[in-house]
C-alpha cells in the first residue's frame, strides 16, 4: 500500500514546532540548576507569595500588639469668658448658704495636660486566640509560599525541557536536511543522465521543500519563545540559551505508589497550609466566643491643672482596675461564633477533597512516569528498526524494487524516530520531576536555591 509522504512530513514538522525554545549555535550555556536558581530569583509569583507573607507576619504582629499597654496624652489650653458663676456654699454658723459670685475671681484661661494608661488584663481570651489565628495564618502563608515556590521548579523544568527538544530536533532536522540536499543532488544527476524519472526527481525536491519550511517555522517560534524563556529567567532580551543534555540521562526507581502517597500526605504544603488554616479557625471561634465575657484592664493617669486665679493641680496621679461589658454581646456574639464555624467545617471539607485529589494526582503522576520509562524502551528499539528498514529500502531502490515514494518514507519513519527517542528521554526525566512535585518534595533537591 502507498504511503503518503506528505502527511508523515508534516508530523515531523508540527513536533519541531511544538518545541518552542530556541536553538543557538552561539548562546549562553544554561545548566538545568543554574534555570532554576534564576527562576526562583526573578519569579513574579514568588514575589507575590513573599508579599503574602510579609503581610501575614504583619497581621501577627498587629494582633500580638493588642497584648502592650494604651498610651495616651492630651493637652488643652482654653479660654474663658467672663460667666456669671454663684456658688452656695455653707459658712456653717446659720445654716443657710451665703452667695459669693461678687468675690469669686475671674477665671479667664485654664490650662491642662494629661496621660492616662490602660493594660488589659482579661479581655474574655479575645487578644490572645486573635493572635493565634493570626500566628497560624502566617505559617500558613509561608506553606502558600513554599507551594508556589515548588510549582516554579516544576515550570523551570518544563520550559528547560522543551529548550531541549527543540535543540535537539532542529539538530536532526538539519541533518536529514542535509542528506535530503544530497538526494536532490544525486537525483539530479541521475535525471539528467535518464537514469531515472523526472517525477522521481520532483518526490525528492518537494520533501527537501517541506523539511526546509518545517525548519523554518520551527526556528520563528523558537526564537519567539527565547523572548519568553529571557523574561522567566530574568536574562537579557534576545539572549539564546544552549541546555545541557546530561541532565536528561539516566532515569531514577519509581518506588512504590503506596510510599508516595504516604511522602504526598506528609509533605505536601497545601495539605499543611489547610491544616494550619483550620487551626486558626478553632482560635477564631474561641476568640469570638470571649465576647461573651467582659474585659479587665489595670488603668493609670496623671493630670495637671491650671484655673487662672483659682487653683493649679500638679502631680494628680490616678490608678486602678476597670471593668467594662457590653450587654448587646450576649444576643449579638451568637452569630459570630456560628460564621466562625461554618468557616472551619469548610476548611474541613477542602482538606477532604484535597486528600483524594492528591491520592489520584499521585496515581496519575506515578502511572506517567512508569510510561514515560517504558516509552524509551520501544522508542530505542524503533530506532534500530527505523533504521534497518531504511537500510532495506535504499538497497532494493538501488536495485528497482521500491518506488521512490517508499524510500522517502522510510527516511522519514527514520527521522520521527530519532526524534520520538530524543524526546522520551527528557519526558521521562520532567515525569519523574512531576511525580515529585505532587508528592511535595520537589524543591527538596534545590533548597540552596532560595
Amino acid at each position: 500500500m502507498k504511503h503518503n509522504i506528505y502527511s508523515k512530513l508534516g508530523i515531523v514538522a508540527i513536533t519541531v514546532a511544538m518545541a518552542l525554545p530556541v536553538y543557538a549555535q552561539n548562546g549562553k550555556n544554561l545548566s538545568m540548576d543554574e534555570a532554576i536558581s534564576l527562576s526562583l530569583q526573578n519569579s513574579k509569583q514568588l514575589k507575590l507569595s513573599k508579599a503574602k507573607v510579609d503581610e501575614a507576619v504583619a497581621n501577627y504582629k498587629d494582633a500580638w500588639n493588642n497584648h502592650l499597654p494604651d498610651v495616651k496624652a492630651s493637652a488643652s489650653v482654653l479660654y474663658i469668658n467672663n460667666p456669671t458663676i454663684d456658688l452656695k456654699l455653707n459658712t456653717g454658723g446659720s445654716g443657710t448658704s451665703t452667695t459669693t459670685a461678687t468675690a469669686f475671681p475671674k477665671v479667664n484661661e485654664a490650662a491642662y495636660g494629661m496621660v492616662n494608661a490602660s493594660i488589659p488584663l482579661f479581655s474574655g481570651l479575645r487578644i490572645k486566640y486573635g493572635a493565634e489565628s493570626a500566628k497560624y495564618l502566617e505559617l500558613a502563608a509561608k506553606m502558600d509560599a513554599d507551594n508556589d515556590k515548588e510549582g516554579v521548579i516544576q515550570n523551570t523544568i518544563d520550559a528547560y525541557s522543551n529548550l531541549y527538544k527543540a535543540s535537539k530536533s532542529i539538530e536532526l532536522v538539519k541533518e536529514n536536511l542535509k542528506q535530503e540536499q544530497q538526494r536532490v543532488t544525486d537525483f539530479t544527476n541521475l535525471e539528467s543522465n535518464g537514469i531515472i524519472a523526472r517525477n522521481d526527481l520532483l518526490k525528492a525536491q518537494l520533501q527537501e521543500s517541506n523539511i526546509e519550511l518545517s525548519l523554518l517555522d520551527a526556528e520563528n517560534n523558537l526564537r519567539i519563545t527565547y523572548e519568553n524563556m529571557d523574561l522567566m529567567l530574568g536574562l537579557p532580551e534576545g539572549t539564546e540559551l544552549i541546555p545541557d543534555s546530561t541532565g536528561f540521562l539516566g532515569q531514577a526507581d519509581a518506588g512504590s505508589i503506596a510510599s508516595w502517597e504516604q511522602t504526598a500526605l506528609q509533605s505536601r504544603k497545601d495539605i499543611s497550609s489547610l491544616a494550619l488554616r483550620q487551626k486558626a479557625a478553632t482560635s477564631s471561634i474561641k476568640a469570638a466566643k470571649g465576647e461573651y465575657y467582659p474585659s479587665i484592664a489595670l488603668t493609670g493617669g496623671y493630670v495637671d491643672l491650671y484655673l487662672q486665679n483659682l487653683a493649679t493641680i500638679n502631680n494628680a496621679v490616678n490608678a486602678g482596675i476597670g471593668l467594662q461589658y457590653n450587654f448587646g454581646s450576649l444576643w449579638k456574639t451568637g452569630a459570630k461564633v456560628e460564621a466562625a464555624k461554618a468557616r472551619l467545617h469548610e476548611l474541613e471539607a477542602n482538606q477532604e477533597m484535597l486528600s483524594d485529589a492528591v491520592r489520584l494526582q499521585i496515581t496519575q503522576a506515578y502511572e506517567n512516569y512508569l510510561l514515560s520509562v517504558r516509552k524509551i524502551d520501544v522508542y530505542a528499539k524503533a530506532i534500530d528498526q527505523a533504521n534497518e528498514n531504511y537500510r532495506i529500502t535504499s538497497n532494493k531502490y538501488t536495485n528497482s524494487l521500491v518506488t521512490t515514494t517508499d524510500l522517502i518514507d522510510a527516511d522519514v519513519a527514520q527521522l520521527q524516530a530519532q526524534i520520538n527517542f530524543a524526546f522520551s528521554k527528557a519526558d521521562a526525566f520532567v515525569a519523574y520531576k512531576k511525580l515529585q512535585q505532587t508528592a511535595g518534595v520537589l524543591s527538596n533537591s534545590y533548597n540552596s536555591n532560595k
